[in-house]
């Protein structure tokens, strides 16, 4: 059985160390700084006129003149990227033969290599910006990419005489696509793709490191170098900046199944990755001299520059657009009191901000869409999938069933994905949708890689034999997200962050304010308090006296007049002693432990029913109540005023209060913020309930909705200390009641988690 193959073995050839060149040109290693000969290419015979083993251990004067060595020097003190080519000549015999010297450093020796030239005659600059001139006024006045694309092919076949000339751009996958051509009566490939693997990863690197690549014939036997390691690092020589470098037996069989002959490779580079290549093939052999060589690389250069002037400015009234929508979601987003209400306002925008069909905004535990959107339950899963898969922030697909299969249920909806987390913290997600979208794509070829079997059984990956045009039908795939919708998202993040953290910096402001004035204000009630009992006392203890030693003398209405005086002072210290309770509440230090709050509430019932002598009250508890951590006398008291006043507020002949623990999902939130702190505790009675106008202000202090004197009197405290004891361990207090039906109090004793 044979193992199976490995798609990827391409990438890992080993191409930067052929261990040997082309034949048109010859190599040589040279020690730094001696310039002794350490390895050559084996043709040197035939190109200079001397065998290797002649040459090796040599120096470099046994080939050149003191002037052509000086060159060389002078190239190692300066730039050899100003110097190169070298204009060198190597004696033979009656006649001298004249090379293009190209020179570069690599792993501490010096590459020298040689190309025959024609002629004496030196490439005059004046003939290179003519041939270059007027190629990049075109270039610059090009309309569009494809447009600068045709100038550019055009102009490199015009200067080069190539059957064919294309420019040749890479998606995100490293496939290929023909944008731009100029063709010799040969079959169009305008239009075809090709697969990733036509050009692998480590090829696509070297086309980082050299502008140019040029195959003068592919079908060449290569010149192995002599010796095969490198004297200095005992490691085959690193040939990924030589021009000379031999190529890739697999590409050469590429090359032959093409029926091309000779070709040359111009890389177009965009933010210092391989964007595309100007890709040139023969029919026929053909070398193309160095300074024909040097305009074309010249004009890639021009090209590379202008990707981006060109992107720019056809992506000018889409930024504009952006730059739009950008300033209605800060306005909505600074003037909402929660991300998600700002968010609800801006459907439209929202869609419009990417050209997608649907979106969702995720804030805590709730979701809400806009447009054509997958189901909560589809939308829940495919959430999760996607949390851990965010890179910096930023979630992108055009064919998610590929990677998710379970998308293939929704995929005239969501085949395409754009998210952005905003904080994973308050599980903060935006989420753009885009549908499939059916395309037949053209590939020059079929793009799925043949595989040989050898006569050992081993499998053998081979170029592809027809290029022939192949068509496949694409499902499950969106238009693709641009890279200017990309960077939209992304500023619409950075806004999204920058206006919640200015919120936060003018909440936690607001914050300090308000607690240094609650500190001055309880210090105030707490003296207060304290200092108005004492003459408070002393009038309610005279208005007595009076009453003892005159109620003779007084006539019946003085007599009331005390009365009212006695009742109205105890009143007031009633008062007094509940603001003096409650001020005392932030200064007693909470004393948590874990409490069985059965037998918490179990004790306070009992303690009402004999305090007040209700029997006829029916006490539920449906579940067993949990365990917590907390101050059992400051939730004594909080339960205490809760069933207070479930049973004084109750005027039904049965009278029932029920204490109980849920799950945050069965309780109906207070607000628009989700309830995450567990359990959420309720105090539910059948009493007279409170008009929902007033289910705020009843936690206001001495606030009473009904008489003095209604339903047994009281001072109004009491749910404001309940309040208190609640916020005091980090939950939150809320009722739902129905006039004439009863109120639930839902409580939670513990601070909200984060998700």
């Amino acid at each position: 059985m044979v193992d199976p193959i490995d798609l990827t073995n391409c990438d890992r050839e080993p191409i930067h160390i052929p261990g040997a060149i082309q034949p048109h040109g010859v190599l040589l290693v040279l020690h730094d700084p001696t310039l002794e000969i350490l390895q050559v290419s084996s043709n040197t015979r035939t190109l200079l006129g001397l065998a290797p083993e002649d040459l090796l251990g040599q120096s470099l004067s046994k080939l050149f003149s003191a002037g052509q060595i000086q060159q060389i020097r002078q190239g190692l003190a300066e730039d050899f990227e100003s110097l190169n080519p070298l204009q060198l000549s190597v004696d033979q015999g009656e006649r001298s033969r004249h090379f293009d010297g190209i020179v570069h450093c690599i792993d501490s020796v010096i590459i020298l290599e040689l190309e025959p030239r024609g002629d004496l005659q030196s490439p005059d600059f004046i003939d290179f910006y003519h041939q270059v001139r007027g190629v990049i006024t075109h270039i610059q006045k090009a309309p569009s990419l494809q447009a600068m694309g045709q100038v550019v092919v055009k102009e490199v076949r015009r200067m080069t005489g190539f059957d064919r000339v294309m420019v040749y751009q890479f998606d995100e996958t490293g496939a290929g696509s023909v944008i731009a051509e100029d063709t010799h009566q040969d079959e169009p490939y305008l239009g075809l793709r090709y697969p990733a693997t036509d050009i692998p990863n480590q090829a696509r690197h070297l086309y980082t490191l050299n502008w140019l690549r040029l195959i003068p014939q592919s079908q060449y036997e290569p010149v192995p170098l002599v010796p095969a390691l490198n004297p200095v690092t005992q490691a085959p020589l690193n040939l990924s900046l030589a021009v000379l470098r031999s190529v890739s037996p697999l590409h050469r069989e590429y090359l032959r199944n093409m029926g091309v002959a000779a070709s040359m490779s111009i890389s177009l580079i965009k933010n210092q990755q391989v964007w595309g290549l100007i890709a040139c093939h023969h029919n026929e052999p053909n070398y193309i001299p160095y300074d024909i060589r040097t305009a074309c690389e010249f004009i890639g250069q021009v090209m590379s520059v202008e990707l981006d002037n060109k992107a720019a400015s056809e992506d000018i009234d889409y930024k504009m657009h952006v730059k739009s929508r950008l300033t209605e979601f800060v306005n909505a987003l600074s003037q909402a009191d929660h991300f998600l209400d700002g968010m609800a306002r801006l459907d439209t925008q929202l869609l419009g901000l990417v050209n997608a069909t649907g979106a969702i905004v995720c804030s805590g535990n709730q979701c809400i869409g806009f447009g054509q959107t997958p189901h909560d339950d589809d939308i829940n899963a495919l959430l999760d999938w996607i949390k851990p898969r965010f890179d910096q922030g930023l979630f992108k697909t055009q064919c998610l069933m590929q990677d998710y299969p379970a998308a293939a249920a929704y995929k005239d909806i969501a085949s395409g994905v754009l998210g952005l987390e905003i904080s994973s913290i308050h599980r903060n997600f935006m989420l753009w949708f885009r549908p499939e979208v059916i395309q037949t794509v053209n590939w020059g070829g079929n793009p799925n890689k043949p595989v040989e079997i050898a006569a050992d059984g081993s499998l053998r990956l081979s170029p592809r034999q027809s290029f022939e045009l192949w068509q496949e039908t694409v499902k499950g795939t969106s238009l693709p997200w641009k890279a200017s919708e990309i960077e939209a998202v992304q500023e619409l993040r950075n806004l999204i962050v920058g206006i919640v953290l200015r919120q936060a910096d003018e909440l936690a402001l607001m914050n300090y304010k308000l607690q240094r004035s609650n500190e001055e204000l309880d210090s105030f009630a707490y003296i207060a308090s304290h200092d108005l009992k004492e003459p408070l006392r002393g009038i309610h203890n005279y208005a007595n006296f009076l009453m003892e030693d005159y109620s003779e003398v007084l006539d019946q209405d003085g007599v009331a007049k005390l009365q009212t005086l006695v009742r109205l002072t105890q009143r007031m210290e009633d008062l007094i002693n509940s603001l003096l309770h409650f001020s005392r509440l932030d200064r007693a230090e909470l004393q948590p432990q874990p409490v069985d709050l059965n037998d918490l509430v179990q004790q306070v019932t009992a303690t009402l029913k004999i305090a007040r002598s209700q029997n006829d009250i029916e006490f539920r508890i449906p579940q067993p109540l949990p365990q917590v951590p907390c101050d059992r006398t400051q939730v004594t008291e909080l339960f205490t005023n809760l069933i207070s006043n479930a049973i004084k507020y109750n005027d039904k002949a049965h009278k029932w209060i029920e204490v109980g623990a849920i799950d945050p999902s069965e309780a109906p939130p207070p607000d628009s913020s989700p309830i995450t702190a567990s359990p959420v505790f309720y105090v539910r009675d059948n009493g007279i309930g409170i008009p929902p106008q007033f289910t705020d202000k009843i936690f206001q202090i001495f606030r009473r909705l009904h008489g003095r004197d209604d339903y047994g009197g009281g001072t109004g405290a009491g749910l404001t200390i309940a309040r208190k004891v609640v916020e005091r361990h980090g939950g939150r207090i809320w009722v739902k009641s129905t006039p004439g039906e009863g109120s639930t109090f839902f409580l939670t004793l513990s601070p909200e988690k984060t998700i």
